[in-house]
Parts: C-alpha cells; sequence; structure tokens
C-alpha cells in the first residue's frame, strides 16, 4: 500500500457461506512464540445464550529431543512448539526437499517418471559402507527409470538413489544443490540451508523444526499424486526388499508419511503427516535419542493436537469476500477473493466467531491483474490477528478509455 492508501475495514463473520460463526481459544506450547492463549469470548448481542467456559488445556507434551513443532496443514497455525527455530542437523530430512525440487521439475515436463536414467559411478558409490549410508543397490552403467528412483529415495532412503535423480534433473549434485537452496529462499526457510542432496554431516547443513514443517507441509498440497509414495511400506529393487524406516505407518492407520532422517551427530528426526477426518496435522521431531523414541514423540504430538484442536474451512477460494471500486477502469467494480481456501484452527468444541478484517487501498487504480494482490484479509480472534492473506481480484481488470480517465481524475478531486 502507499501513503495515500487509506485502510478500511469490512467485519465479516465467516463459517458455511457466511451463515454461521466461529469464535476461539486458542492455546500452544509456552515455549513458542506462536501461541498465545485467550480467554473465551464473551457474549454479543446476537448469541442467544452465554457459551460455556472453554475446558482448559493441558500443556504440550514433554518431550526428550533437542526440538519439535505440530502443525495444522491447512490453517498453518503452530499447535505445540520447542525451540522451533533452533538450527539442526537434518541427516536425510534433506531428501524431502531432493523430492520437491524433483517433483517440481516432473510438474514442468521438463523430466518425465519413465525416463531412464544411467547410473554415474558417482551416485553408485553413495551406496558403499564406507559412508554409512543407506542405500538401493543401483548398478553403475543400469539404466533406472526415475519413478523407481524415487521410491529408492523415498522408501528406501537411498543415497545412491537420490544422487542419481539429482544428477539427472541438474547435471550435477552440486548444481542441484543450488536449485535446492532457491526454493528455500522461495519458501521462505529462513534457518534452513542444504550443502548436498542426501544429508551428510556438515555445519553448513542445517534445517530448523519450523521450517521442515513448512517443506512437508508445501510438497503435500502442492505434490498430492507424489505424495503417495511416502506411506508406502515398502520397496524391492535388485532382489532386496527393504521397508520404509516410518514405523507410525504401522502404528497409526491415519499416518500417511512424511520422512526420517539419522546421524550419529543428528540424533533420531522424524516428519510426521496424519490426516483424521478431514483434518490434517504435520509434526517434525529433531534429535530424539533412538528410533522408537521419535516415533512415540511424533504420536504424542499428533495426539495432543486431534484429542484439543479442530480445524474447520471459513471461506472458499474464489468466492468473493467484497466487491470494490476500481478507478480509471474499464468496469468499476471487481470481486477480491482468497486464491486458497481458508482455514481457521482452535480449541476443540469451543468454536465460535472470526472476523475478516480487509485492507484495501483507497483509491484502488486500474489496471488489475488476477495474479497480482490487491489488498489483505487480516483474520482477527478476539481482536488479535492470527493470520494475514492477499486478496486477487475475480477477473482482470483493464484500465478504462481517455474518457473515462478523465471523468475519474475529475472525481477524485472531491474523493
Amino acid at each position: 500500500m502507499t501513503d495515500h492508501a487509506v485502510r478500511f475495514h469490512r467485519r465479516l463473520a465467516l463459517f458455511a457461506a457466511l451463515a454461521g460463526s466461529l469464535s476461539l481459544s486458542l492455546v500452544g506450547c509456552s515455549k513458542s512464540s506462536d501461541e498465545t492463549t485467550a480467554a473465551p469470548p464473551a457474549a454479543t448481542a446476537d448469541q442467544a445464550t452465554t457459551p460455556a467456559a472453554a475446558t482448559p488445556l493441558p500443556a504440550p507434551p514433554q518431550l526428550k529431543v533437542r526440538s519439535f513443532i505440530v502443525l495444522d496443514h491447512n490453517s498453518g497455525r503452530v499447535l505445540a512448539a520447542m525451540d522451533p527455530d533452533s538450527r539442526q542437523e537434518p541427516a536425510s530430512l534433506t531428501k524431502l526437499m531432493t523430492a520437491y525440487v524433483v517433483f517440481h521439475t516432473l510438474k514442468q515436463g521438463r523430466i518425465k517418471l519413465d525416463d531412464l536414467v544411467t547410473v554415474s559411478e558417482n551416485a553408485w558409490r553413495q551406496a558403499s559402507p564406507k559412508l554409512g549410508g543407506s542405500a538401493m543397490y543401483i548398478e553403475v552403467g543400469k539404466q533406472v527409470s526415475v519413478e523407481n528412483l524415487l521410491q529408492g529415495m523415498i522408501v528406501q532412503s537411498g543415497n545412491d538413489a537420490t544422487v542419481a535423480l539429482a544428477e539427472h534433473v541438474a547435471g550435477t549434485e552440486a548444481a542441484f544443490v543450488q536449485m535446492m537452496n532457491g526454493f528455500v529462499k522461495q519458501l521462505g526457510l529462513t534457518g534452513t540451508h542444504f550443502t548436498d542432496s542426501i544429508g551428510m554431516p556438515s555445519t553448513e547443513q542445517y534445517i530448523t523444526a519450523r521450517d521442515a514443517a513448512l517443506l512437508a507441509s508445501a510438497l503435500i498440497h502442492e505434490y498430492p499424486d507424489y505424495y503417495r509414495w511416502y506411506s508406502q511400506k515398502e520397496f524391492t529393487w535388485n532382489g532386496i526388499t527393504q521397508q520404509n524406516r516410518n514405523g507410525l505407518l504401522w502404528r497409526d492407520p491415519t499416518v500417511d508419511g512424511v520422512k526420517t532422517g539419522h546421524t550419529s551427530t543428528a540424533g533420531y528426526n522424524l516428519i510426521t503427516s496424519a490426516k483424521r477426518n478431514d483434518m490434517r496435522l504435520v509434526s517434525v521431531v529433531l534429535g530424539s535419542d533412538s528410533m522408537r523414541a521419535r516415533e512415540d514423540a511424533s504420536a504424542a504430538l499428533l495426539n495432543y493436537g486431534f484429542n484439543f484442536f479442530e480445524t474447520r474451512r471459513v471461506y472458499a477460494a474464489g468466492q468473493p469476500l467484497a466487491t470494490v471500486h476500481v478507478w480509471k477502469a474499464d468496469e468499476p467494480e471487481v470481486g477480491l477473493t482468497l486464491q486458497r481456501d481458508l482455514y481457521v484452527t482452535g480449541q476443540r468444541g469451543h468454536m465460535g466467531r472470526v472476523n475478516a478484517e480487509l485492507d484495501i487501498p483507497d483509491p484502488l487504480y486500474a489496471p488489475l491483474s488476477r495474479s497480482k494482490p490487491a489488498g489483505k484479509a487480516r483474520i482477527v480472534v478476539d481482536g488479535a490477528t492470527i493470520a494475514s492473506h492477499d486478496l486477487y481480484p475475480v477477473a482482470d481488470v483493464a484500465e478504462g478509455g481517455i474518457f473515462r480517465r478523465g471523468i475519474d481524475t475529475v472525481k477524485l478531486w472531491f474523493h
């Protein structure tokens, strides 16, 4: 917005196409600045009865890990966290970004699942016992499809498959790592940096629990067709069957991914996602003591989130939140909408009213593009802004002719 913009607010009661209302009592872990505790909302004139006091929310689980977070996939609301912005060694969690880059390249059409990749000596050597990592056991000089390499990387966590994919996409692993760090910036992962595609120990290679959760959530949202491989329990290649190292796939039927990681210095890491009814959570545990410990910690976080919180869609993408006047335009009015469905997460059983405040420049001038924001919607709960989303025109708005522009110039003298 410019210095000439005047903010105006339109309060909207959102839920089920504006027929209902939501009021939230939002609480989280005391160790994270993301969560605050709000008192139950006071009764308003349009409420038939005074709402019952919210059931006290227990503190999040106390976990013996270096860092953790659990957030709602759709709303982005952090439900519990401990040191979520501390930099930790990712180990094989790095391969989640490798997969993200490969999926992006597939979606662009630059590579295909049935492409045959000739295994280089460099990729083959990643299976060496001296390196101590996991492997798909591909053979140098042989050809393997991109689809099989993806399963070798995702299900078996194969370092050799990972490097083969990186080389196929970018020519060299070094060039691929540049792509990885480019997407780090695009996704706003401020506490993450990669030095290779597989997650070898390095002081210059790190990730935060928050960034890991955001990356997993982005991958699930953008590439649902490819995300299915993260629920695959085993994969066989070269006569060797290996199981997925995410033990929660066997323990909890609602878990459908995402990625494990381990080195002696990183400890045991686990990113997990689960969906129960229409609610999806993503949890991250970094630096636990064992495979079982990381699974127990992740299960505790997921159960905490699902048991004490709920998420509801309060506005649909494409549905106008407001119709605004556009000056010097071929068409003087346009609707403003969200590009994604809007979800709000609150304490289970105590959902009530949510307000949206629209911040739109006034005057708003043509031309406008559907791909460029024309304002913001701030989601306000109990007087506190919990999220902000860009608003986009529902259609392109062309600049008006010379006659229209002249009339509006005169009108603006009195606006």
